[in-house]
């Protein structure tokens, strides 16, 4: 018998049995589909986690007071102190590597306009914040240096803040109250969502660190200074220079704990992607499972298929039809069923990563290689299903096949 009439007849027989071929078909599809949908949401979460740490600015390196560690991918702090100030951003802008070195001190503060109000987190930092950060505005204009040398109380706000206290009105030149101090409004920044701590960049104001520090937090330290370093391949040995200059200026000893961390970009997207990478290879595995899970379905629809058919092959081995003939039949069944299985759940799979890709509000990454890897392994899956049963029916006993009642 040739091939492409042996695939015919395979597909009649199939068609025939419709709920049976329907359940074979169920695992396989559920199986491919997991794996896309799997992969998708894993390499999804992956890049946006990463964008957002992208987010953040170029060659970056963040100094935090007390002992910070990257757990998961996301700093967390320890263990906090009070020991970084001014001077210190100051000496660390003198490095070579060093493009611009911005302190930054935040608290969460009571903020009210007119007879709303709310509490956010407001920031004294200085204007080059903004360009490090990769701020941009919607309204208005960042505060410069000599409002921060004077201490003038300006504001540039979030869009969430516009949202809470004055959604209705032109925020720029409106005096807003922080902690009861006044502060007039002028810029506002374009949104930007959460970074890299899961924390909402829109809803916050900037104020100038001088005026923060003197007449709001009434603090002489700060908890960090951002670093922007020339270029990436710099990162490394700007990041010892750092953590040497702060201990010299800390006047710590050899075998003193630094009273600071030095968290660098490039490590903490790094970090990130090997737990990303291990999350995805295990809900992989789970989805692998689930595609095996269907091979099995297969293999026990299709035994019970060869039990239905024994004096169906009884007389096709009496009227001439060879073992070759009977093997090629039930793999060819095998074969139309994990292609087909594969072709619908890579559709399923594909729609359902958009679906809830639009739930979630993020772009999936429908991988290339997962179709593939998904469809071929079905295939696979599906002949390795089929074997056991194609052989078993291959080798029957035509007299005892056409005895059986």
């Amino acid at each position: 018998m040739d091939i492409a009439k042996n695939i015919e007849l395979s597909g009649k027989i199939l068609f025939r049995h419709k709920l049976r071929t329907l359940l074979s078909l169920l695992g396989i599809i559920a199986g491919v589909s997991a794996v896309i949908i799997m992969v998708a949401v894993g390499e999804g979460t992956e890049q946006k986690v990463i964008s957002q740490i992208s987010n953040m600015g170029s060659n970056l390196l963040i100094v935090s007071s007390g002992q910070v560690k990257v757990i998961a991918g996301r700093p967390r702090t320890t263990k906090s102190v009070t020991t970084l100030e001014l001077k210190d951003s100051d000496a660390i802008a003198t490095l070579a590597d060093v493009l611009s070195s911005v302190p930054s001190q935040d608290k969460m503060l009571p903020v009210k306009y007119e007879s709303l109000s709310t509490k956010t987190k407001v920031t004294g930092t200085m204007p080059e914040i903004f360009e490090l950060r990769n701020f941009s505005l919607s309204d208005g204009r960042f505060f410069s240096e000599e409002e921060n040398k004077g201490g003038y109380r300006v504001a540039v706000i979030g869009q969430k803040v516009v949202e809470n206290i004055m959604p209705h009105e032109d925020p720029v030149g409106k005096i807003i109250r922080i902690k009861k101090i006044p502060f007039e409004i002028i810029g506002v920044l374009n949104a930007k969502g959460l970074d890299m701590y899961g924390q909402d960049e829109d809803d916050q104001i900037f104020i100038p660190v001088n005026t923060a520090l003197r007449r709001l937090f009434n603090l002489d330290y700060i908890n960090s200074i951002f670093v922007q370093i020339h270029d990436e391949e710099a990162m490394a040995d700007a990041e010892f220079e750092i953590k040497e200059l702060l201990r010299q200026n800390h006047r710590l000893r050899g075998n003193q704990q630094d009273d600071f961390t030095v968290l660098n970009q490039t490590e903490i997207i790094k970090t990130q992607r090997e737990a990303s990478k291990t999350f995805t290879l295990l809900i992989g595995s789970v989805a692998f499972i689930s595609l095996l899970v269907g091979g099995i379905g297969i293999l026990a629809v299709m035994l019970i298929s060869i039990r239905e058919r024994i004096k169906e092959i009884g007389i096709r081995r009496a009227i001439g039809a060879k073992r070759e003939d009977i093997l090629l039949q039930f793999l060819g069944e095998s074969l139309i069923l994990s292609i087909v299985g594969g072709m619908i759940g890579i559709g399923l799979g594909v729609a359902s990563a958009l679906a809830i890709s639009r739930l979630a509000g993020w772009n999936p990454i429908i991988s290339t290689i997962a179709l593939v890897v998904s469809f071929a392994s079905s295939i696979i899956i599906g002949i390795f299903a089929g074997v056991y049963p194609a052989i078993k029916a291959a080798f029957l006993d035509p007299i005892k096949a056409l005895q059986f009642e």
